[in-house]
Formats: structure tokens, sequence, C-alpha cells
């Protein structure tokens, strides 16, 4: 991979009725230190037998949904003004490609609150979506978003409360909690807490096809679909967000349910497949747009 900046990445996949978007955001470069629950060696060796750098590369994508009877809906929307490299932040301009304007989109559905994930919900201090209403789990908005949870953050985690607040805050009586189940028409938010604790998916159908966009269950492909049991330092509580990984894996391998990624090397769409004691990631067959 060659440059500091990448181009726009969008790519149209038709889902039934409706269209998903995968809008890139760019990558930023981690590093086998993030890796838990597994030795390093043997996070640098999937590495390795998956034909990636030993120092990983970490893709971030967002996604739009359109279609019949539904507003322009957003899952996401990357790191935005708060990109730390010039890799990252490259959500709205793919957004642009799609000629859906900000103005235009309805709703954003907020898979956690993590800043690479809200970022891009603020321009210049004000809504970059300024008709959206913010769509997020209540478990999630309890950890991050009460004076009470930011005074009795560690100092070293602060900033993620306070990125958390400034992204919701210019969306004030437009912030709509749920606990699961249908948000939107055909959209079912799918509550994978320990990643943070209101981590979510959405589980997407429309004319007898779905697809599970799973957020933030996997984010070092080649590490993490053949040994489960690793996990990142990022993960709130690694211990549950290990168990709910090896309870998604187990369930879209034996469903065959096309799934997605925040953290899916782009466009992310794909399957998983049973491999040994682990899985294997089958990319879809893409065969052409309109």
């Amino acid at each position: 991979m060659t440059g500091s900046k990448p181009l726009p990445g969008v790519l149209r996949w038709n889902l039934g009725d409706l269209t998903v978007t995968a809008l890139n955001d760019g990558w930023f470069q981690a590093s086998l230190d993030l890796v838990t629950g597994i030795s390093k060696e043997e996070a640098g060796r999937l590495q390795r037998a998956g034909f990636r750098t030993e120092q990983p590369k970490i893709t971030l994508n967002a996604f739009l949904i359109t279609g019949p009877g539904l507003k322009p809906t957003l899952i996401d929307t990357g790191y935005g003004d708060l990109a730390p490299a010039p890799t990252l932040g490259r959500a709205g301009a793919a957004l642009a490609l799609t000629g859906v304007a900000p103005e235009e989109i309805g709703t954003v559905l907020v898979s956690h609150l993590h800043p690479d994930h809200v970022g891009g919900l603020v321009k210049d201090g004000a809504a970059r979506y300024p008709n959206a209403e913010i769509v997020l789990h209540a478990d999630e908005a309890a950890h991050w978003l009460p004076d009470e949870a930011l005074a009795k953050a560690p100092e070293g985690a602060k900033p993620y409360f306070e990125g958390a607040r400034k992204a919701v805050a210019p969306y004030a009586g437009r912030v709509r909690e749920h606990r699961g189940g249908e948000v939107l028409p055909g959209i079912t938010a799918v509550h994978l807490p320990g990643h943070t604790p209101g981590h979510c998916g959405f589980r997407i159908v429309s004319g007898g096809q779905a697809l599970m966009m799973w957020t933030d269950v996997v984010h070092m492909p080649a590490i993490q679909f053949k040994n489960p049991e690793a996990g990142v330092g990022f993960d709130v509580d690694g211990d549950q967000a290990r168990e709910t990984r090896k309870t998604i894996l187990d369930e879209v391998a034996r469903e065959r349910t096309l799934i997605a990624g925040g953290h899916l090397e782009f466009p992310s769409l794909g399957y998983v497949d049973r491999d040994g004691a682990g899985y294997s990631f089958v990319p879809a067959l893409w065969v052409g747009g309109e």
C-alpha cells in the first residue's frame, strides 16, 4: 500500500429492494501490542500466514443504506475531523460520491461511541448531518455520556468519553435509545456487548435477503478469524467481547449469513466458513455494478 492519503472507496451492493453502500474511511497503522488473549508470536505468525504485514493495518468502513420507504441511513460515520492520521477520515468524501448530501441523511445508526465510528458526526463543532436522528443502544449512552461517567473515567480513557459527548452533543433532542430489536423498517439492532457495553451490529433484511453488519466483532481479520480467542486492547470487557465473537462467528458460519464489518478490508462483504478450530472469511463475489 503506497501513498499517504487514500482515495474515497465506495461500493454499492443490492440487497432485495435496498442498496447497501460500503464507504471506506481509510486505514490506520496498528501494532501486535494491541492483541490480547494470544501470544504476540502467534499473532505475528497468523498475520504472515494471511499474506499481511506483521504490523497490521486496520481498515475502517461506514455504510449507507438506501431504498424505498427508508430515508438515507448511515451505519457509523468514520473518524471525520478526529482522524489521527492522513490515511483516515474519508467516509464523508466517499458519501459525496454516492450523490447523497449530508442534509438528506435521515438516521445515523451508531454501533458504538468510539471515535472512529462517531467522529464523523461533527463538522466544525456542528452536526454534519443536520436533519438526522441518532440511534444508539441505551447501555452505550449510559456508559459514555453522563457527567458522572466522565468524572469516574480513568485519566487515560477520558478522551474517549469526551469525544463521545462532543459527537452526540450537536444532536440534542434527536437521540433515540434502544435495547435491541427493530430500529428502522427491515433493520434490527443486535446487541453484541464486550467491545463496549452497548456495542451493536445491525441485521438488514429486504426481499428475502439478509446482511449482518457486525461492526467491531473483528478488528484484525488475519488473526481473529483463525483464532477467535484473540482480542484487542481497546475492548472495554475483553472476556465478554471474546464470548460475543465466538457466538456470532458460529452463528453466521452455521447459517451462511452474508456479513460486513467496520474493520474488515474494504468492501468487507462476505461469508464466514469453518476452518479447523477457527474460521475463514470468504469475500462475496462481486460481478459488477449498475
